[in-house]
């Protein structure tokens, strides 16, 4: 057998393709392409990852996560359509991750595939040491903001590559819309029509939860200890479970006349 015949089969035995070989491209690497023209390496070693932490994501998944649509999932490709998206960001820092997102956007030149950028809150009642009450904007997803946008290649890694944004929540690492329903309840909670911002209909911060040991410090249940049963934010009033003679008694309060233990 000849030297030429001995290569042959080693090569076919090795199951190497030639042409890719020719080429100067290993068979596994013409398969793997890094989005943002990282090293393939890199690319497997996130992919790993990602897999590993699904089913973390999954279980720890926050209530916004529940809104989208996974059956419309958007392809990147689709440079034609704009719709709501949920981001996930760095907790305690959603303002100003939404300002510098909002800037560059302009800097690109990409506002026509941008609209409104939101962090999604509702207004609250709270009550200062003094007694002196102010309304105040509550996150209702900590870690998450919406945007509305086209996705495309550029308005993809523009948002990707802003500072503190993790990643788009959806299916199989594609970005799915939020609902119309959501996205409308979302925007109305957020930004109340002047005509509905009436006192009853604003909550009231209560720093208290179901299940709390506290002490009253006020009133003619004072200092009876006992455990937070239920929250009414629209009253700002808990309910109290007192022990009064040897019986659990449910007592109705104002959040303010209880203290922590």
């Amino acid at each position: 057998m000849d030297d030429k015949a001995v290569t042959d089969e080693q090569s076919s035995e090795s199951g190497v393709d030639e042409s890719a070989v020719a080429e100067g491209v290993a068979p596994q690497e013409a398969d793997v392409q890094s989005l943002d023209g990282g090293s393939d390496e890199s690319v497997v070693d996130a992919l790993e990852d990602d897999d590993l932490e699904d089913d973390e994501e999954d279980e720890n998944a926050s209530p916004i996560e529940e809104f989208v649509d996974e059956a419309a999932v958007i392809e990147p490709a689709d440079d034609s359509e704009m719709n709501w998206y949920i981001l996930k960001v760095q907790v305690n820092r959603e303002n100003s991750i939404c300002d510098a997102l909002l800037r560059r956007v302009k800097v690109a030149g990409l506002d026509s595939y941008f609209g409104d950028i939101l962090v999604p809150t509702e207004d609250v009642r709270e009550f200062t040491k003094s007694g002196k009450q102010r309304i105040v904007k509550r996150k209702l997803y900590p870690g998450y903001i919406v945007v509305n946008m086209v996705i495309n290649d550029d308005s993809w890694f523009l948002v990707r590559e802003t500072p503190g944004i993790g990643d788009f929540t959806g299916a199989a690492g594609k970005p799915a819309p939020l609902t119309p329903e959501e996205i409308a309840r979302i925007i109305s909670t957020t930004r109340p029509e002047v005509e509905e911002q009436s006192e009853e209909n604003i909550k009231t911060s209560i720093r208290f939860k179901v299940g709390d040991r506290v002490r009253v410090k006020e009133g003619y249940f004072q200092n009876y200890e006992g455990e937070v049963s239920s929250i009414d934010e629209r009253n700002g009033r808990i309910t109290v479970m007192i022990n009064i003679f040897g019986r659990l008694n449910p007592v109705e309060l104002d959040h303010w006349h209880v203290e922590d233990l």
